[in-house]
């Protein structure tokens, strides 16, 4: 096993009891608004706190970059730790059992190695670039659907960027008449370790940050599938804007939001 995926996996873990401790007694928790309709908890920052700890006693001169502190920069910026520690947090305040911490480790750019950690399922997403995505340690496969037809897509609705909102519900309309049936769950990261795992054939979403989405990335890609942008190029990085699937579905997606898309989700 890389290293490095040792430790992401051991800060993980930690988190996610930590997550799991708190969920179990909500008195604990405490919330509060950093942005319009997005939230912090304690839990977030606590969860953060001990991911970064283990972090550094293993690699104390790695970068972290990460949601609630921003970007630690170490004296090897080549490598940099991305991690969302409670992917989901609207759904932990509302007590709905549906959350992930989110690590992914990148060299040189390149996303190399990275986790998913359910901890109220104890499912544990791991991959590491060219050897293939595991759930709890078995080999995952992407869904091999040919096209749109009976498929089960996922997505995430723009509710930090409400302005994109036409778009995005036409395109939605555009895609349910195509599609079987669309899952919303409230986290970005397990929303694509479930396009690896084949739980949904395809998956997308407007304005995504990199810690959304860096481990559950890799874990696509690994799996067999593809993740773009809305336009099939990759600046997905930059603007969060992401589709992923396996290519035949990400194609047909593409196809069905091209008319539908907007000046500035095309970049």
């Amino acid at each position: 096993m890389h290293p490095m995926l040792t430790i992401a996996i051991r800060a993980a873990r930690k988190a996610g009891n930590l997550i799991a401790k708190n969920y179990e007694t909500p008195d604990a928790v405490e919330a509060s608004q950093k942005g319009s309709n997005d939230f912090v908890t304690n839990v977030d920052k606590a969860a953060e706190a001990l991911i970064i700890d283990v972090i550094r006693k293993s690699y104390p001169k790695h970068s972290i970059i990460t949601e609630e502190s921003g970007e630690l920069l170490g004296e090897e910026a080549d490598i940099q730790w991305v991690i969302d520690p409670l992917d989901g947090t609207t759904n932990f305040i509302k007590r709905l059992p549906h959350f992930a911490v989110s690590i992914a480790v990148r060299i040189k750019g390149r996303t190399e190695v990275a986790v998913v950690y359910d901890p109220m399922r104890n499912e544990l997403f791991t991959t590491t670039r060219g050897q293939g995505a595991q759930l709890n340690g078995y080999r995952l496969r992407g869904t091999n659907a040919r096209d749109l037809d009976g498929t089960i897509l996922a997505t995430g609705f723009p509710f930090k960027a409400k302005h994109h909102s036409t778009v995005f519900i036409n395109t939605l309309g555009k895609l349910f008449v195509r599609c079987a049936d669309f899952r919303r769950t409230g986290s970005a990261a397990l929303d694509l370790a479930y396009v690896a795992a084949g739980r949904v054939d395809g998956y997308f979403e407007i304005g995504l940050k990199p810690w959304d989405f860096m481990g559950g990335e890799l874990l696509v890609r690994e799996s067999g599938g593809i993740v773009t942008d809305f336009v099939g190029g990759h600046n997905y990085i930059h603007s969060g804007n992401i589709v992923a699937g396996n290519p035949r579905v990400v194609k047909d997606i593409l196809a069905e939001m091209r008319d539908e898309l907007s000046e500035a989700l095309k970049r």
